[in-house]
């Protein structure tokens, strides 16, 4: 049947109608759920004031004139110094000795072993534990706030909005505290205006090391020599970054540590040298703390043991009775030189209401942590060295004021938490549910029906110690259920807007069905379902691996193992299509290649998945422990360093025998001409990094990060010559087949270099294991050709090559080391060329790196995949059969985001909905928006 120019031009602008619709509606679907589902809790715009506490049952603070604008309760501290050392792992801080296996990166800290040991009623380690996720924005926002920040802030951790609801920071300047910040640029971003002096560094350039780190140092010593200053926040950054570059157990990280454990040990000097009476020391307590933790890869942001556990050092300059500071410790061994350190444990929710009780400031309105008992009692002796109680030795009264102390504090701490939780509740359109509430009320209820009996005891002239004990078992138990309840429920979800936003995007599957049948219709060809018995291999096939992969998602462990499940499934079409090849006696190699490919990609993805070994090949150093192999042996080594040259070497080769074998090359050939230069300076770049040369003649092959930019600007030029190219030859095609595979090539090797640059030593052999992969699909569509014997059929025939092209894809993502989490990202990839932090460019290197061979390439070669069966049809015919090409990826995407977007809805109270759901979803739909764009410019490219 024959086809008329003006349905191919009708066939056309439907198809382009239909990218930019699909697209769209993701769009709208996508905003619409995100905004149900990510939605942030509702920050109340109340402001705790010192006034409020006189509405409150507990005893209000003496008003004297040594509270120094405190006005909570009485403070316990003069000053505070907090060092925040970003990144910092619990294993950092505590002796080898509390863990099963000594590492190369424990013992550094040793002179908090010094302190913990000889002064334990002064000095304590703590395990600090985050609430996931585990970005520096939202934990510097939970530990000041005192809440849980909710998912969606992650967004913002490369641009941190001001905090705007009330915080620690906010009461220490209402209180008149005078607040020094140096380090971290966060800090100005998150509190403009709040500090009386500030020495803010720039933080994102992960490969420097010691700019924000010297410029602490340089600041902090001379400012505790002075007195115009309260509270002192010192964030150092140098171990964070040491990790994202080099991982834990690499010797710049030790560096560091050992850098630190010096800074520590003249801050403890500084401090003690004038700690004695009317010393400007006498009452300051010293908290060096992480934020996070991190894996061993140096990676944050989820919810592992790893990257939620960090530790916080204590110190005060008053020495409080032992009983008190020892009481409660969880933990004690003997460290290396057999003295015994104790640890203990908390919560860093509790941070900002345990620091606002220490220093009598007003807790921030929405902070629901609880005072912790063994950072208070730290400097529980105090009040003692300013007012008398009897007692026969002074202990039983030390013990006794320190308790009634704490209960007060306790009892101004829950009624803070009850007054937010009822005000939350009546403001939030969703709020707490009825049960919850009623469950929250009656533990308050009781604990104060036993204030009641206790605070009158405490006026009285004895007190009864087990009375108090209780009634801070009571408060604790109110506390501790008000923050299980909002580590539960705190999101609020909204189903309405997040079942119109999946609505959508059923709608968006629908549409891109119909105009794939359509668009068979409108060419005079079978419509879509005709065939479709007889082509049971591959549209069968195709449509069971789509949606095996999909009803995979709705379990936690089959998304942890995706890249696994990716290629097994990919392993299985292989398989039979290998069958099916000796059964028709044809396309044995090309399905036995495919078969051998897979376990390929297998072994791969096992070691991009292992975050415990350092993506060593991306990070340039130590590049045998990517591989997983002795870095003793020498052979190895030098293996692990030629064998990613050979590979880029022979990428380089096929490219240049594809451009030399085509007549008609036009711009094309300079293009990949340009790729083939590009890939010799990455070759140079890592001969000037390689172990194997003396360092003078690397420095003399690398000058700063001039190669890196001129790949860059070499890749841009290239693009632009594509396009200028296509303007210049529109409609002066006579070979097809020939301008099709220059096209495609040339817009592949333009994106390459780039991209194998920012994946470092890996990138070649994951280029050259797609390209194979290509290759083998290109051929073995001829079996399912050479079965029906039409060359007019439906679009029926390339779903299942579209089919294994995505699943290839997906097992790219993973097998070259990233993984559906935060943590997953590597961020120094955005740096490779530069030293300073731009937002957009440094984000487009990240995007390129994450999505750059799961996502960018495999569109741009899709028509390579599907041309044996696109060539046989007519030049008319051709551009119709590209645009259904590429629907069809882009149904496959979609279906599988749609059943991400209802695998978050059904488990969106599940354990783990923040810590792998969340940002399952959130690389689901950046991926697919991502490739609506990338499919709507390929069209273009290639149709034109």
């Amino acid at each position: 049947m024959g086809v008329s120019e003006k349905q191919i031009w009708s066939g056309r602008r439907l198809a382009f109608a239909a990218f930019l619709g699909i697209m769209l509606l993701h769009s709208l679907a996508i905003l619409l759920f995100t905004r149900g589902f990510l939605l942030t809790r509702t920050e109340l715009s109340q402001y705790s004031e010192c006034n409020d506490v006189v509405e409150s049952p507990c005893f209000p603070p003496p008003r004297d004139q040594n509270t120094n604008g405190s006005c909570w309760s009485k403070p316990v501290v003069g000053r505070l110094v907090i060092i925040v050392l970003d990144a910092l792992r619990f294993d950092f801080v505590a002796p080898s000795t509390f863990f099963a296996e000594k590492k190369p990166w424990m013992d550094k800290l040793q002179v908090m072993h010094d302190l913990a040991a000889r002064n334990q009623s002064s000095t304590r380690i703590f395990k600090a534990i985050a609430d996931p996720p585990t970005t520096s924005l939202q934990r510097l926002k939970g530990l000041t706030t005192g809440g849980l920040p909710t998912f969606i802030d992650v967004g913002n951790s490369f641009g941190a909005p001001a905090i705007l609801e009330d915080n620690l920071i906010h009461q220490l300047v209402q209180s008149g505290k005078r607040v020094l910040m140096m380090g971290d640029d966060t800090w100005v971003q998150l509190f403009p205006d709040h500090f009386a002096s500030s020495y803010p560094f720039p933080s994102f350039n992960v490969k420097d090391l010691d700019t924000v780190d010297n410029g602490c140092i340089a600041n902090l010593f001379p400012a505790l020599d002075k007195g115009d200053w309260d509270v002192i926040i010192a964030h150092f950054l140098g171990v964070d970054h040491a990790g994202h570059i080099f991982g834990v157990d690499s010797t710049p990280m030790i560096e560091k540590l050992e850098q630190y454990n010096e800074v520590i040990e003249k801050v403890v000097g500084a401090l003690e040298r004038q700690s004695g009476p009317g010393g400007l020391h006498e009452n300051t307590m010293l908290l060096v703390m992480g934020d996070h933790g991190q894996t061993l890869n140096g990676d944050h942001g989820g919810g592992t043991a790893e990257e939620v556990e960090t530790a916080i050092f204590a110190l005060t300059t008053k020495n409080p009775n032992t009983l008190l500071a020892a009481a409660e410790s969880s933990s004690c061994q003997l460290d290396v030189h057999g003295r015994q350190v104790c640890t203990s444990s908390i919560q860093q929710l509790d941070f900002a209401a345990t620091v606002s009780a220490l220093l009598g400031l007003p807790f921030p309105f929405g902070s629901i942590g609880k005072v912790n008992s063994e950072l208070y009692s730290l400097a529980g002796g105090t009040w003692n060295q300013e007012e008398s109680i009897t007692g026969d030795d002074g202990s039983p009264s030390e013990v006794q004021s320190w308790m009634l102390n704490y209960v007060n504090a306790l009892c101004i701490n829950s009624w803070q938490v009850k007054k937010y939780i009822d005000v939350y509740s009546s403001l939030s359109l969703i709020g707490f549910s009825d049960k919850d509430l009623l469950h929250v009320s009656e533990l308050y209820s009781r604990s104060q029906e036993l204030w009641s009996i206790t605070s009158r005891n405490i006026s009285g002239a004895f007190v009864s110690l087990p009375l108090v004990r209780r009634q801070l078992d009571a408060y604790s138990m109110f506390l501790e259920s008000v923050a299980a309840l909002a580590r539960s429920n705190w999101t609020e979800f909204n189903l309405k807007i997040m079942g119109i936003g999946f609505c959508i995007m059923l709608s968006s599957l629908y549409l891109n069905v119909f105009l794939i049948r359509r668009l068979d219709k409108l060419c005079g060809l079978q419509s879509f379902f005709s065939g479709y018995l007889k082509n049971f291999l591959g549209v069968n096939l195709a449509c069971i691996v789509i949606l095996i992969r999909a009803w995979s998602f709705l379990s936690n462990s089959f998304i942890l193992e995706e890249g696994r499940v990716a290629s097994f499934l990919l392993a299985t079409t292989a398989i039979l299509q290998l069958r099916h090849a000796i059964m028709k006696k044809m396309m044995l190699l090309e399905a036995l290649v495919l078969c051998l490919l897979v376990p390929f990609l297998r072994i791969s993805i096992e070691l991009g998945q292992l975050k415990q070994a350092v993506n060593s090949l991306f990070l340039k150093v130590d590049s045998s422990n990517m591989m997983g192999i002795v870095n003793d042996s020498e052979l190895w080594m030098y293996v692990t360093e030629v064998f990613p040259v050979l590979s880029l070497i022979i990428v380089a080769y096929l490219l240049y025998k594809s451009i030399t074998s085509c007549s008609s090359q036009g711009i094309s050939k300079y293009v990949i001409a340009g790729t083939i230069m590009n890939y010799m300076l990455i070759l140079l770049n890592w001969v000037s990094e390689s172990s194997l040369l003396s360092p003078n003649l690397s420095l003399w092959l690398l000058k700063g990060n001039l190669i890196p930019q001129v790949i860059y600007a070499s890749g841009l030029l290239q693009l632009s010559l594509l396009v200028i190219g296509q303007l210049i030859d529109r409609g002066r095609t006579s070979n097809l087949e020939e301008s099709t595979v220059v096209k495609a090539l040339a817009l592949i090797s333009a994106c390459s270099s780039t991209t194998i640059l920012l994946s470092g030593k890996q990138g070649p052999l994951a280029f050259l294991a797609l390209l194979i992969g290509g290759w083998c699909l290109i051929r073995l569509m001829a079996l399912e050709q050479n079965t029906k014997n039409d060359s007019s059929g439906s679009s029926l025939f390339y779903a299942l090559p579209v089919t294994q092209w995505s699943l290839l894809a997906v097992c790219m993502f993973f097998s070259t080391g990233h993984w559906c989490a935060f943590d997953g990202l590597r961020y120094a990839a955005a740096f490779i060329g530069f030293d300073e932090f731009n937002l957009i460019r440094q984000a487009i290197l990240l995007t390129i790196d994450t999505f750059g061979f799961s996502h960018i390439l495999p569109i741009f070669g899709l028509p390579l995949v599907a041309r044996g069966y696109l060539l046989k049809q007519s030049k008319q015919v051709y551009s119709i059969r590209i645009c259904q090409v590429y629907l069809m990826y882009g149904l496959i995407t979609a279906i599988t985001t749609t059943f991400t977007l209802l695998c978050v809805t059904i488990q969106r109270r599940h354990l783990m909905v923040w810590g792998l759901f969340a940002p399952k979803f959130v690389f689901d739909v950046v991926g697919l928006l991502l490739g609506d764009l990338l499919i709507f410019l390929s069209a273009l490219y290639y149709t034109s």
